[in-house]
C-alpha cells in the first residue's frame, strides 16, 4: 500500500497474505449478502402467483401470504444480533459458513412446499440462516482491510445492499415469466454453492482474540425484545391498527425486554454489548439514520409497488425494472461518497443525502395515473443518490467506533437498526395509506354487493378484484379506486419525505463535521469515524 508523503506510516493490522486477496474476498462477500437482501424482497411479485389453486400457486390466503414475507423478516430481525456476537467469539468464517449453507437449505425446501404451512415455515429457516449471513459479512470486510480502506470497501458494501433491493422485483418478475413459482427460491441454491466453495478458499477466519464471559442473560433478553418488537409491528401492519391489544401487547412488551436488555448490559462485568457507545452522539445518530432512511425507503418501495402494478397496470417484471435508477445511482455513487464526505465532511454530505431521499419521496405527492416514466426514473435516481450518501458514511460512524476485534458487535448493531427500521416503514406507511384509502373508498361502495363491501374496501387490489366480477357495472369503481390510491399515496409520500428530513435533522446536529488537516488520505480514513468512535 502506498503511504502519501507527509502522512504518517500505519502499522499494518491485516496480514500481507489476507491484505493481497481482500477485494476478491470482498466480491465473495457481496456474492453472499445479495441473495439474502434479494430474498428479503422477491417474494413480494410472486404473492398473486402462490395465492393461485393449485397446480399454478398453492392457494395460499392473504394472512399466508402475509406470514410467508413475515416468517422470513421476524426472525431475520430477532437473530442479527446474536448472530453478529456470535461471529466475534467463535469465528466468523464459521458463522458466515452456517447461515449460508443454512439459507440455501432452507430455499431448496421452501421451492418444494406443498401447503402455505410449508412455505412459512421454510422461509422462517431462510430467516435464521440470513440472520447470520448479514454481519458476518461486514464484520470480515473490518478484518480484511486496513483502515484507510475500509470506507470504500463499506460503499462498496452498502452499494450492493441497493442493488439487492432494487433487484429482487427484476429476478422474480423474470423467472416467474418462464418457471414455476418456486424458481424464486430455488435459484439461491447454486449461488450457495459457489458462495460456499469461495469463501472456504478465500474467506480467512477471525474473531476476538479476548471475548470474555459469554453472557447468556443478555443474549436471551436481545432476542426476546427484538422478536416481540418486530412481530408487534409486523401485527400493526396487519391490521392498519396500532391501538389493538394484540399490537400493544407485543410492542410494549419488546420494549420492555430491551430496556431490561440495556439496564443489565450496563451492570454486565462481560456485556454483549458495551451501551458507553450510544453516549457518543455520532454513533448514536448514525444508527438513527440508518434507521430512519430505511423506514422511509421501505415505506416507499411498499407503495410505489401498488402504484406502477394496480394503478399503472404495468407487469411485476416492468415495475422491477423502473427500480433500476435506484440501483445504479447507489453502485455508482456509494463506492466514491468518501471521496466527497473527505471534502465536506459526514455532517453536510449525509444532511445533503437525506434531503435528497426526502425530496425524491415528496415527488410521489405530484404523480397521478399519466406521470411519464423518465420522471419517475429520475426520482429513484435522485433517491439513490441521496442513500449513496448516507449508508456508507453512517456505517464507518458505526463500524471503526468500535475495536476491529468487535467488529461482529458493530455489523449487529448495524444491521438490527436497519431491519427494524424497515419493518417499521412497511408497518406504519403501510398502515396509513391503508386508513386513508378505505376512508376514500369508502363512500363509493354501494353498487357493491353487501356480502363482499368490507372486502372491497381493504385495499386497491381488493377493490379491483371486485369489480372485475362485477363486469361493466364495475367499470366506475375502478375509476374510484384508483383516485383514492392516488389521495392514499399522496399523503403517505408526504409522511415518508418527513421521516427522511427528520432523519437530515439528526445528522445535521450530531454528525462530525468537516475534519481537520490537508492530507486526503488522512480525511479519507477519518473523515466520519473521527467524531465517532474517537
Amino acid at each position: 500500500m502506498s503511504i502519501p508523503s507527509g502522512a504518517p506510516a500505519a502499522v499494518p493490522q491485516v496480514p500481507e497474505a489476507v491484505h493481497r486477496r481482500r477485494w476478491a474476498i470482498l466480491a465473495v462477500l457481496m456474492f453472499s449478502l445479495l441473495i439474502v437482501v434479494l430474498d428479503n424482497s422477491i417474494l413480494n411479485v410472486a404473492v398473486k402467483t402462490i395465492a393461485s389453486p393449485a397446480p399454478t400457486g398453492l392457494g395460499a390466503t392473504q394472512s399466508e401470504l402475509e406470514w410467508a414475507i413475515n416468517s422470513y423478516t421476524l426472525v431475520f430481525a430477532g437473530l442479527l444480533f446474536t448472530a453478529g456476537l456470535l461471529g466475534d467469539r467463535i469465528g466468523r468464517k464459521k458463522v458466515l459458513l452456517f447461515g449460508i449453507v443454512l439459507f440455501g437449505l432452507g430455499s431448496a425446501l421452501a421451492a418444494m412446499s406443498g401447503s402455505p404451512a410449508e412455505l412459512i415455515t421454510w422461509r422462517a429457516v431462510m430467516g435464521f440462516g440470513a440472520a447470520f449471513v448479514m454481519p458476518a459479512t461486514l464484520a470480515v470486510l473490518m478484518n480484511v482491510f486496513e483502515r484507510d480502506e475500509q470506507p470504500k470497501a463499506i460503499g462498496i458494501w452498502a452499494g450492493s445492499v441497493g442493488l439487492g433491493i432494487a433487484i429482487g422485483p427484476i429476478t422474480g418478475g423474470l423467472l416467474l415469466e418462464h418457471f414455476w413459482w418456486g424458481s424464486i427460491f430455488l435459484v439461491n441454491v447454486p449461488v450457495v454453492v459457489i458462495a460456499v466453495i469461495a469463501m472456504a478458499v478465500l474467506v480467512p477466519e477471525s474473531k476476538d482474540p479476548r471475548p470474555g464471559r459469554l453472557d447468556p442473560v443478555g443474549v436471551v433478553l436481545s432476542v426476546i425484545g427484538l422478536v416481540l418488537l418486530v412481530y408487534g409491528i409486523i401485527r400493526g401492519g396487519e391490521l392498519a391498527d396500532f391501538t389493538d391489544a394484540s399490537v400493544l401487547l407485543p410492542v410494549l412488551g419488546g420494549l420492555a425486554v430491551l430496556v431490561v436488555f440495556v439496564l443489565h448490559e450496563k451492570r454486565s462485568s462481560s456485556p454483549a454489548i458495551d451501551i458507553t457507545y450510544f453516549r457518543k452522539p455520532a454513533f448514536s445518530a448514525a444508527v438513527a439514520a440508518i434507521a430512519l432512511v430505511f423506514f422511509a425507503l421501505m415505506g416507499v418501495t411498499f407503495f410505489s409497488a401498488f402504484y406502477m402494478q394496480s394503478v399503472r397496470g404495468w407487469s411485476a417484471l416492468q415495475s422491477g425494472l423502473l427500480i433500476l435508477p435506484l440501483a445504479v445511482a447507489q453502485m455508482v455513487f456509494a463506492p466514491r461518497a468518501r471521496h466527497v464526505v473527505a471534502r465536506f465532511g459526514a455532517r453536510a454530505v449525509c444532511t445533503v443525502g437525506m434531503l435528497a431521499v426526502a425530496a425524491g419521496l415528496a415527488a410521489f405527492a405530484l404523480f397521478d395515473a399519466d406521470t411519464p416514466v423518465w420522471v419517475m426514473c429520475v426520482v429513484f435516481f435522485v433517491q439513490g443518490t441521496g442513500m449513496a450518501h448516507v449508508m456508507p458514511p453512517v456505517t464507518v460512524a458505526v463500524m471503526q467506533a468500535l475495536p476491529r476485534e468487535k467488529a461482529g458487535s458493530g455489523s449487529a448493531v448495524n444491521n438490527t437498526f436497519r431491519q427494524v427500521g424497515g419493518a417499521l416503514g412497511i408497518a406504519v406507511l403501510g398502515s396509513v395509506l391503508s386508513t386513508v384509502y378505505r376512508g376514500d373508498i369508502e363512500d363509493h361502495l354501494g353498487a357493491v354487493p353487501a356480502a363482499v363491501r368490507d372486502v372491497a374496501g381493504e385495499s386497491i387490489e381488493a377493490t379491483l378484484g371486485v369489480a372485475e366480477k362485477m363486469g361493466p357495472a364495475g367499470t366506475p369503481l375502478v375509476a374510484a379506486a384508483n383516485d383514492a390510491f392516488m389521495s392514499a399515496m399522496h399523503v403517505t409520500a408526504f409522511c415518508s419525505a418527513g421521516v427522511a428530513a427528520l432523519g437530515a435533522l439528526v445528522v445535521a446536529l450530531f454528525l462530525p463535521g468537516k475534519p481537520s488537516g490537508g492530507d486526503p488520505a488522512a480525511r479519507d480514513e477519518k473523515a466520519v469515524p473521527a467524531g465517532a468512535g474517537r
